[in-house]
């Protein structure tokens, strides 16, 4: 009897170690306790990295006088330009081969820096960092943008454009998304539809600009 139990008993073993583990729940990365979806982040400055936050965390570096430490807290606003118009020329002038980029200020180099979701990742537009700025430094969004924790956000398509002014988390998270479903040449259906939904979603919540100087 206990030769048969032994031999059934062995690959049950060996596919409950074989088989996909549960994900671990996301925590904290400054006090440790679990964070769930949609949960906030911080930017540590000097690595350029996200960290996740729970919300008492997350306020600590959210008040005047924190946002030049070391860690800072990603802003939850949305906003958009409905003047924005970004023609054929402009966008050949920026050089970025494929219709979505995001810009945000690196407060270490004090300039513009540009990247757009491809197959390996957030790709870094070589361009000359004067063009970046002449295109996209006169509108009001870009009067606005917190250094390091927001993003001008540059969509184009079907010779229309759109601009809004994110989370910096947001535009990475769209890298992720573009990276995993990335088909082919040009993307693929399933990517271009993920790509679609996300900026239904962006532009559901941008509200629209308000002039230079009053923070919304």
């Amino acid at each position: 009897m206990s030769g048969p139990a032994t031999r059934t008993q062995g690959p049950r073993g060996l596919r409950r170690f074989a088989g996909p583990r549960p994900p671990r729940p996301e925590t904290c990365e400054l006090c440790g306790v679990a964070v769930p979806t949609g949960h906030r982040h911080l930017v540590e400055a000097e690595k350029r990295t996200l960290v996740c936050a729970c919300t008492a965390c997350s306020l600590l570096f959210d008040r005047p006088g924190t946002r030049t430490g070391r860690y800072r807290a990603v802003p939850d606003r949305y906003l958009t330009d409905p003047e924005h118009r970004l023609d054929d020329g402009v966008w050949e002038r920026l050089q970025i081969p494929v219709g979505v980029a995001f810009f945000f200020r690196n407060a270490a180099l004090d300039r513009l820096v540009a990247f757009y979701p491809s197959p390996a990742g957030a790709t870094e537009s070589e361009l000359d960092p004067q063009t970046w700025q002449q295109v996209l430094d006169a509108g009001p969004l870009a009067a606005q943008l917190e250094p390091d924790t927001e993003a001008l956000l540059v969509h184009r398509w079907e010779g229309r454009s759109g601009c809004y002014l994110v989370p910096i988390d947001v535009c990475y998270e769209l890298v992720g998304r573009m990276r995993m479903l990335w088909q082919g040449f040009d993307g693929g259906a399933e990517a271009r539809a993920a790509l679609g939904a996300f900026f239904d979603d962006v532009e559901r919540r941008a509200r629209p600009v308000t002039p230079a100087g009053e923070r919304s």
